[in-house]
């Protein structure tokens, strides 16, 4: 709906002209002594709209605001809401324990901050065109102290999310490598047993091949058996020995005197 000034404010024809059909931007009009004020309200997480108010301070310096009424206290509680939405947001920060509860904290903090910012320019603003005006001073230092805690309380959730990413990274590292240990002892294991394996199957079928013949060999007898156990035995622990060495570092190719490489 298009933004429109109450009927019962008395203003220059030139606020009129100067609004659009939107809220737009948060800024600061000035004609004639009268001061005209378009802010948003305290915004939330994924609405993009922003519902506009308006604060109205005559040349008298009487406050007249919509909606939240009229007086000096009207800009205050608005001032005073995003002060609360800061507090609440502190809380949120302080149970934060998740990767995706830092991240909902940064996604509520950065609308409310972008908005706190642009509040304090216009309040700014409004202070130097009204240089008097002692609530405007003091609501704009108050807005000052809330953009700078939204900037800490941004800072320390970036922070928080970023040592949730590095700690999980570093656990599955960690994991990673336990299983590399253990994946690497079991080829010790087996490069140890694997010429047993493959000699006590050779002794075997050939032992039973005689069997089947009705025939006793020298083959099988039990010194040939504790002589392969043994040459299968130091097959196995030289195999896991050059499994188990490690892999020799990579060669730079060689630099020449101005620092290329060949």
């Amino acid at each position: 709906m298009r933004l429109r000034l109450p009927a019962d404010w008395h203003l220059p024809a030139l606020f009129a002209h100067r609004l659009g059909d939107t809220t737009g931007r948060q800024r600061a009009m000035f004609a004639d002594g009268h001061l005209l004020l378009i802010l948003h309200e305290p915004p939330v997480a994924g609405v993009p709209e922003r519902t506009g108010r308006l604060f109205w301070r005559d040349p008298e310096g009487t406050w007249r605001s919509k909606p939240l009424g009229d007086g000096s206290h009207a800009l205050k509680r608005h001032v005073a809401e995003f002060a609360e939405r800061v507090d609440a947001l502190e809380e949120r920060w302080q149970s934060a324990a998740s990767a995706e509860d830092y991240f909902l904290l940064l996604r509520a903090i950065a609308p409310l901050y972008r908005a706190a910012r642009h509040l304090l320019a216009v309040l700014q603003e409004a202070r130097e065109l009204v240089p008097h005006d002692r609530d405007l001073i003091n609501l704009r230092d108050q807005v000052g102290e809330i953009e700078r805690a939204l900037d800490l309380l941004h800072s320390d959730a970036q922070n928080g999310l970023d040592f949730r990413i590095a700690h999980q990274a570093e656990q599955q590292a960690e994991r990673t490598y336990d299983m590399a240990v253990s994946a690497h002892r079991l080829n010790l294991l087996a490069a140890m047993f694997f010429p047993v394996a493959t000699l006590s199957a050779v002794y075997t079928a050939i032992f039973s091949l005689f069997l089947a013949h009705g025939e006793r060999h020298e083959w099988s007898t039990p010194v040939l058996f504790y002589v392969l156990l043994l040459l299968s035995l130091l097959c196995g622990f030289a195999l896991a020995r050059l499994i188990a060495r490690p892999p020799a570092p990579m060669q730079k190719p060689p630099v020449k005197a101005n620092g290329k490489r060949r």
